[in-house]
């Protein structure tokens, strides 16, 4: 079974054998493949439910982090992978609400979130990747980017003027080249980072523009909800146009086999999250991982050990 969405089919597939008569979310519909020229007009921000109602959504979801938090433990005690996964999206599209909840199973031990903001002074003073670097996750753990290092080829090729205040040569200011080789050195990060057992998982929440309004208004009119919202979102969203462009040249430049991109559609904050959770759960999967196994020194010490507690 398959939803149309603008032209292109996402959803659902009934596999019987393979997920024993659950309905099975196809994540690869919403991949962008390598240097494909992509379209965000073309690509949904809504989908037809993948849950009948809110209680299968909990179920489904729940399930979800369930099987995430085992896995989870396997990878902090397999200690040989790390894995990372950044998250960009207009302002209001549900980043934060999907990390709270499709992470909510996961050990704290196991797992950092770091939320980017406006770069410090000492983060001027070096490269545009510096920063991400420094937080990268370990071994074993999964590492999580509240936007990132890619708010250096959106951001600021929207506003250039953030561009001119970083410190840069003027040689290396030239529109026809920086971007270009921006997402070079990105990609060369992402590849040497899959060298050395991090896997990375990049999600852009694609919500259409009159989503956000009607969220924009709800954060205005509950009082509980005042807190969220800031001035400078409505000036950002006079810049719709440019920064979907921006999205559309950054995806398409930095999605490869070893750093995919998805665009969830995210008008649906519940079908956000479902497949958001099945997309990590993918990859975790397809990692070859084992508890550690115990050494016959080590039984013998371990025996030992339980000998002196039982006397």
């Amino acid at each position: 079974m398959a939803f149309q969405g603008e032209g292109l089919q996402f959803g659902l597939t009934e596999d019987v054998e393979a997920a024993g008569g659950e309905m099975k979310i196809e994540t690869e519909d919403f991949r962008v493949r390598s240097e494909e020229r992509i379209s965000l007009k073309t690509r949904p921000t809504s989908v037809a439910p993948l849950y009948d109602s809110k209680e299968q959504y909990q179920k489904l979801l729940n399930e979800q982090i369930l099987r995430l938090s085992e896995l989870q433990e396997l990878l902090y005690a397999h200690n040989r992978y790390a894995v990372l996964l950044i998250f960009q999206a207009m302002d209001a599209a549900g980043k934060d609400g999907a990390i709270k909840h499709v992470m909510s199973g996961i050990n704290p031990q196991g797992c950092e979130v770091f939320s980017f903001k406006h770069p410090s002074a000492e983060e001027l003073d070096h490269d545009f990747l510096w920063r991400g670097i420094c937080r990268l996750p370990q071994r074993g753990r999964i590492g999580i980017f509240n936007r990132s290092y890619y708010e250096e080829v959106l951001i600021v090729r929207v506003h250039p003027e953030i561009l001119r205040a970083e410190g840069l040569p003027d040689e290396l200011l030239d529109e026809k080249t920086i971007w270009r080789d921006r997402y070079r050195s990105i990609q060369d990060m992402e590849k040497h980072l899959h060298r050395n057992g991090t896997r990375v998982l990049k999600f852009f929440l694609h919500i259409s523009k009159d989503e956000q309004r009607k969220r924009f208004l709800e954060r205005i009119d509950n009082p509980d909800k005042n807190w969220k919202f800031n001035h400078g979102d409505i000036e950002e969203r006079t810049l719709w146009k440019q920064y979907m462009e921006a999205y559309e040249q950054c995806l398409g430049a930095t999605s490869s086999k070893q750093a995919p991109w998805y665009v969830v559609p995210a008008d649906d904050k519940k079908n956000a999250r479902l497949i958001i959770s099945q997309t990590i759960l993918n990859l975790l999967e397809e990692l070859k991982m084992q508890y550690p196994e115990t050494t016959e020194a080590r039984r013998k010490e371990l025996t030992e050990i339980r000998k002196q507690l039982t006397e």
